[in-house]
This record gives structure tokens, C-alpha cells and sequence, in this order.
């Protein structure tokens, strides 16, 4: 216990707290990019902690949240014909496409599994050639290296009934996206740690600079995030916009070098649309050419996919940082996790999950509807 209890030290929390509160002089707007910090944030009501000059924005940090509708619509599509497996994480099953999910397509009598990684599904490829299996590989840069390697073994190994349905997505084109919009309102953030244990943090001193932000690398655990909101305040009343790694004990500036080569090889850069968002330029993943037979999306010719996003749901607001999740009039009565109208109520790192669970009965005002969107 002592590496998880380490990062929970109230003593120390404090301490950080009373930094914090003595270096504000002015107020402050941070983004988490991360979902799972905005969990931890809302969990451990970090946010009401800190003065309340600092503001921390919840950002588009939820790969299930921003997975686009049509990509969705595209498994939903796949999953339900009949030669075909469709292997996902859990946290996939319950978002909603234009009319169903794939719980749905289950029990309907689909042939939808909940596998713990992409190689359990390759696994299930060998074990039943004469079926196409499929996995839906969803996420950021952190997930992206176990996909592209399952998808080299495969190659490797000759199995060709395996193909891999992509919707990865990329950070820096996302934290640009953001800046660039008319409504920003950000002024640092605070960047996934896991992202960057991969990644390294080459991509974002360019950005730090052209947006004349901060930039601060951070860990998830409540310690983790008190000192990233430390140093990036600090920074801010210093009138200073660099990048600097507050979790230097899971993240090196070159990242992870073998990850890296894998991901060179297998995938290459695409324009990528971003549920409730839109298309953000350069910000996803497919696979490259040499790949391209494991390509789902190019095997089973996934075409003429019309899509319809909920009326009532503002999660694209929220993902954009726009609106906290309880000032959708859908929040908690329309739209619960049992009845989700959008991923971001669903979805494990999900903001609106975060608040439903932890402070569901808080109701803020409405913002207004016409707030521009990223982009």
C-alpha cells in the first residue's frame, strides 16, 4: 500500500492547498485533458478545495466520450451481422449510437465480447477461423501501442480473420483545437500523465509557446494533481508558458522508445472527427497501408451510415469545456447512466458519470446554447 497511500497524505495535501491559496492573486481557468483526473478531481473535491479563483475546466479527456457517432453507427453495423465477433472493452457496450448500442446488438443475438485487451481478442480469432473477428480499438495515445502490436502479431502469426476497427485519437491537435476556438476560455493545462509515459513531451513546448500557456505533465492520484495545479498557477502569476513534468516518476521527455517504433509502423496520422466536436485536423490514427488488410473499416465496406445525435444532450459542450455537466437540462433526469442521451454520462472517465455519481443532486444554471464550438 505504501505507493498508492503516498499520493493520499492529507498532511501533505494540505500543505499543497496552503501554497496554492497563498500564491493566487488572480483568477485562473485550467484544463485536465484527462478524464480519469477529472474523476479523481470530482471524487476527492479538489476542485472545491482550491481557491476559488482557480477554476479547472474538464476537458475532451475521455476517449469513450469523443469516440465519433458514426464510428459507433460503423460497429454497431458490424457487430450485427452474423459471421462476426465484435470483441470491445466494457465501457464501450453501453454508448449510444443514433438508435441502439451494442447491448442492444447482444441482445439481439449479436455475438458482442467484453475482452480485457486486445490480444484476448486475437486469441478468439485462432480459436475460430472460420469467423471474423473484430475489436474495436478506441483511445488515445495510450492505448494506441497494445493495438498496433496486436495487429503486427497478427500479421506475424498469418491470422486473417482478425481485423481491428480504429478511432484513436491524439492529444496536441486536440489541446490546439481548443486555443484556436473563439470561446476559450483556457489559460493552462494540466496534460495526461499516461499519455505522456508514452508519447514524451516533445509535442507540447510548440504549443506552450504559439498559445503563451502552460503546459504542466500530471499524475492522477490527488497529490499528483494538487502539485500539477501548483506549478501551473505558479507559473501563471509568473507570467511564464512552458512545459514542465510534474510526474516524473512514470513519464521521460522521450517517452516510451519501443512504443513509439511500434506506433511509426503500424498506424499512420489521419484527420479524425471528435463526437460533439467535430473534425480536428491531424488529431487520429489509422492504420498505415501496409496494414491496411486488419482495417475493419475497409473489410466489411462500412458505407452509407446516417447518424442523428440526441436533441436534448449537450455533452459536446461539455467536452469542449464550455458547460459543467449539471448545467444540461437533460443532467440526472433525462439522461442517467442508466438512460445515457450521450458517451459522456456512460463512460467510466465520462465528466458527466463523475458528477452523477459524486454530486448528482447539484444543479447549476444553464449556459447559453450558442456558445461557439471548438474548431
Amino acid at each position: 500500500m505504501k505507493y498508492i497511500d503516498e499520493f493520499n497524505d492529507p498532511g501533505l495535501a494540505r500543505r499543497l492547498l496552503d501554497d496554492i491559496h497563498a500564491t493566487v492573486t488572480q483568477p485562473w481557468a485550467l484544463m485536465e485533458v484527462c478524464g480519469g483526473q477529472t474523476h479523481s478531481i470530482i471524487r476527492h473535491g479538489i476542485d472545491q478545495l482550491l481557491p476559488e479563483k482557480v477554476e479547472l475546466i474538464h476537458g475532451p479527456g475521455c476517449p469513450v466520450c469523443v469516440t465519433p457517432l458514426e464510428m459507433i453507427d460503423k460497429a454497431l453495423e458490424i457487430a450485427s451481422r452474423p459471421n462476426v465477433i465484435f470483441c470491445s472493452f466494457g465501457d464501450m457496450l453501453r454508448v449510444p449510437g443514433t438508435d441502439r448500442d451494442l447491448f442492444r446488438v447482444k441482445g439481439a443475438g449479436g455475438d458482442v465480447r467484453v475482452v480485457y485487451s486486445p490480444l484476448d481478442a486475437l486469441t478468439i480469432a485462432q480459436r475460430n477461423p472460420d469467423r471474423e473477428v473484430v475489436f474495436f480499438g478506441i483511445g488515445f495515445e495510450t492505448t494506441a501501442p497494445a493495438n498496433a502490436m496486436t495487429v503486427h502479431q497478427a500479421r506475424r502469426l498469418g491470422i486473417r480473420n482478425f481485423s481491428l476497427l480504429v478511432s484513436h485519437v491524439r492529444v496536441p491537435p486536440a489541446i490546439e483545437a481548443i486555443m484556436q476556438s473563439t470561446s476559450c476560455r483556457v489559460q493552462a493545462f494540466l496534460a495526461a500523465g499516461h499519455v505522456c509515459s508514452v508519447m514524451g513531451t516533445a509535442e507540447y513546448p510548440e504549443l506552450a509557446e504559439r498559445f503563451q500557456v502552460p503546459i504542466v505533465v500530471t499524475g492522477f492520484e490527488p497529490l499528483d494533481i494538487l502539485e500539477g495545479v501548483r506549478r501551473t498557477v505558479l507559473q501563471l502569476e509568473r507570467g511564464e508558458h512552458r512545459v514542465d513534468n510534474a510526474y516524473g516518476r512514470a513519464v521521460r521527455d522521450d517517452g516510451n522508445p519501443a512504443a513509439l517504433r511500434m506506433l511509426e509502423e503500424v498506424f499512420e496520422v489521419t484527420d479524425r472527427s471528435w463526437r460533439g466536436i467535430g473534425m480536428i485536423p491531424q488529431s487520429g490514427w489509422r492504420l498505415s497501408e501496409s496494414f491496411r488488410e486488419y482495417d475493419a473499416e475497409h473489410r466489411f465496406d462500412v458505407t452509407g451510415v446516417r447518424t442523428c445525435e440526441s436533441d436534448a444532450c449537450r455533452s459536446g459542450e461539455v467536452l469542449q469545456g464550455l458547460i459543467k455537466p449539471n448545467q444540461c437540462e437533460a443532467f440526472g433526469s433525462v439522461c442517467t447512466p442508466r438512460n445515457p442521451l450521450g458517451a459522456t454520462m456512460v463512460s467510466s472517465e465520462g465528466a458527466c458519470a463523475a458528477y452523477y455519481l459524486y454530486r448528482r443532486l447539484e444543479h447549476g444554471p444553464a449556459s447559453p446554447k450558442e456558445a461557439s464550438p471548438v474548431g
